[in-house]
């Protein structure tokens, strides 16, 4: 079959083709998986940091991708629930152990055994994957296959990022950076909380725009101050120094949620600019997001078919997956980015 396979880690600014296309053989499901034809896997920036070693793969080499949708067209042994022509999606959670205490509070999140796929798994850069059936998703029929991909990551990270930010109706929403989960965060806020506003801190004049068109109410700088204090903003920046501005504008017990795997190193030194009555004091909090749970992917995919939620996107043949992940790297987003890997 068709792959794209990282080999090494290595840096994007020297090299501009992290991956290459190659013939690899079709694998086999086990006992409990299922065989999918992958159709499109979306792109994400959390590949930008496999490829550069922020967050290793666990082997090489490997196919990333963890956005995927397709059709299930081998079940393995002692699969229950999904059969040949399923459509389904796999997420960014490929497997947990089940059994430690996370697993069994429902937070295999957490799990120490947590394995990612398309980082300790082969993921969707690929015409087929395998996945166990526990950790596959239906994809509502509202969506096409591209319009699903963007869903089970961006979606379902910023699901997860809205439901830990603690927002009530009424309240005033930050977003600091406005790629692919924000601009559905942004969509999902409108409906869960009518009433309340979306500020929307980004760089680029362009997703300023989108970030207008989509309904926000302001748009600035992620340096700029927005007309009124915000009690909770959701940050999905690569970098140290919008966390640093966002808690500028956070009202007393506020709290910040950091929605990134890892932060990049280049702008580190920012930190020292934190003062601790101007961002920290009046009780505001700083929260972390560590993966998905498939609670999280299963209901936001439900939520985003009642809306409905349509992300915009970019489409891709699977060839030009290196200019996809160049153009995410240097900031050339509107919505999310989505492979064809096969089919229309």
């Amino acid at each position: 079959m068709k792959a794209l396979l990282l080999d090494r880690i290595t840096d994007l600014t020297q090299n501009k083709s992290p991956l290459r296309l190659a013939d690899i053989p079709v694998p086999v499901p086990k006992a409990g998986e299922v065989l999918i034809k992958v159709s499109v896997c979306g792109v994400c920036h959390t590949e930008l940091d496999e490829i550069e070693g922020r967050t290793p793969p666990a082997f090489f080499p490997i196919v990333l991708g963890h956005q995927a949708v397709g059709e299930v067209v081998q079940p393995g042994e002692n699969v229950q629930h999904l059969k040949t022509g399923d459509r389904v999606g796999v997420a960014w959670i490929f497997s947990a152990c089940g059994t430690c205490r996370y697993c069994r509070e429902g937070h295999e999140n957490l799990c120490e055994s947590f394995r990612a796929t398309g980082r300790d798994a082969h993921g969707g850069y690929a015409e087929y994957m395998t996945v166990q059936e526990d950790f596959t998703h239906r994809i509502p029929p509202v969506f096409n296959d591209a319009e699903a991909a963007p869903l089970l990551c961006a979606g379902a990270i910023g699901y997860r990022s809205l439901r830990l930010s603690n927002l009530r109706n009424e309240d005033n929403l930050g977003l600091t950076g406005f790629g692919a989960s924000a601009h559905l965060v942004l969509k999902m806020t409108r409906h869960k909380f009518p009433d309340s506003k979306v500020f929307v801190f980004a760089r680029s004049e362009k997703e300023r725009h989108f970030a207008l068109e989509l309904g926000a109410v302001w748009a600035g700088d992620t340096t700029d101050t927005p007309p009124e204090k915000l009690d909770a903003i959701i940050d999905t920046t690569p970098v140290w120094k919008p966390v640093v501005e966002a808690l500028r504008c956070l009202r007393s017990g506020g709290r910040l949620v950091v929605n990134a795997i890892r932060k990049e190193d280049f702008d580190k030194d920012y930190l020292l600019h934190l003062d601790y009555p101007t961002h920290l004091w009046l009780e505001k909090e700083i929260k972390s997001v560590a993966n998905v749970e498939r609670r999280d992917v299963q209901e936001f995919l439900l939520l985003a078919a009642e809306i409905p939620i349509l992300p915009e996107y970019e489409e891709y043949p699977l060839e030009e997956a290196n200019r996809a992940l160049l153009e995410l790297k240097a900031g050339k987003i509107r919505g999310a980015k989505v492979l064809r890997v096969s089919g229309a």
